[in-house]
């Protein structure tokens, strides 16, 4: 058994980081921004107690500060995964709303296991392609994405709009994680996580049609016939399922043989046309509100190179029929 630190725990990729702990053993310590969130995470997980299964109040990650009294514990933590995201309702200034406490939420939990948590050796950090990926280049056909690969976005770059703001927000904090790990030679490593587009089961209690993550509104779009006349594109064309994505998190955090490296985990290509195909043929009642045209492949797209994370993590992931069949019913059960 081992003691974790989990940030933000009541979210989409972090509620299945916790389920795979906790199933595991482990006992663990979640962040949440309120004792409301806390409470839904004890609901939907009520097998276990207090002592593997805790929370810790911290209402703004970008806060200076914000985790100084959530790493320290007794018995003391050993790893920290990290997948919190700064929380705002709107973004005037795409620097200061955006950029910074993205940075901040990032690179200020480094600095508070540092100082007061001399115990932990591992810390996982949920990053994205978006910090791999450069979107100015376009499909880029014939060239293979890895780990080896930056965004090469800038602030100019970020202020364009909210999409470029996001992906520049996932690249400077990955790249401010490494920097604190150069300059400040801590006693832990870190990895981080690189998904690309997230899908996957929900946990009902935790979320309703209106909170979805992105990828997942997609499906639920569908599934409500709001896309009868046309699919629309996918954009990237890369995807993982959460559960892989989760347990890639923990066996990053188990092998020494993860430590100091980035993780491209997907799991290939797919389509919006595919998934499409797949809730036809699993719902034929909805069947005919789901448009036949359109969010096909594209011609000519980037090649990917997942090997790390299978050859050093271990991850057999989900094909696309399976996660689209597994996700339908916990959309179901919220209203979809």
């Amino acid at each position: 058994m081992t003691r974790v630190l989990l940030t933000g725990g009541s979210g989409f990729i972090a509620v299945h980081v916790l389920e795979a702990l906790l199933t595991q053993g482990h006992s663990v310590v979640t962040t949440v921004r309120s004792d409301a969130k806390a409470k839904m995470l004890r609901d939907t997980f009520p097998d276990y107690g207090t002592d593997k299964l805790d929370f810790a109040i911290v209402a703004d990650i970008a806060e200076e500060g914000a985790f100084d009294q959530a790493v320290k514990s007794d018995p003391p933590f050993e790893w920290v995964i990290h997948t919190a995201s700064p929380f705002h309702f709107n973004i005037t200034d795409t620097k200061k709303d955006l950029l910074d406490p993205a940075i901040i939420g990032t690179t200020g939990i480094l600095k508070a296991i540092k100082k007061s948590a001399p115990s932990v050796k591992r810390v996982i950090i949920t990053s994205s392609f978006a910090a791999i990926f450069s979107p100015k280049i376009g499909n880029r056909p014939g060239y293979t994405y890895s780990e080896k690969d930056w965004n090469p976005t800038t602030e100019e770059d970020a202020i364009q709009d909210p999409p470029s703001g996001y992906r520049a927000s996932k690249t400077f904090a990955e790249k401010a994680a490494w920097d604190f790990i150069e300059t400040e030679k801590p006693n832990f490593t870190i990895s981080t996580m690189n998904p690309p587009m997230v899908f996957g089961p929900i946990h009902p209690k935790l979320q309703t049609l209106d909170t979805l993550n992105t990828s997942n509104q997609r499906i639920r779009d569908m599934m409500l016939g709001k896309l009868q006349d046309e699919i629309p594109a996918a954009g990237v064309y890369v995807w993982v399922d959460v559960r892989d994505l989760a347990v890639a998190h923990v066996r990053a955090a188990e092998r020494p043989s993860a430590a100091g490296k980035r993780f491209f985990v997907t799991a290939g290509y797919y389509s919006n046309r595919e998934i499409a195909d797949v809730l036809r043929e699993q719902l034929p009642d909805v069947a005919s509100k789901i448009a036949t045209k359109g969010g096909e492949f594209p011609e000519g797209y980037f090649e990917y190179d997942n090997s790390r994370t299978k050859d050093i993590l271990g991850i057999q992931f989900h094909s696309l029929k399976d996660m689209v069949k597994d996700t339908i019913p916990t959309l179901q059960a919220i209203g979809a």
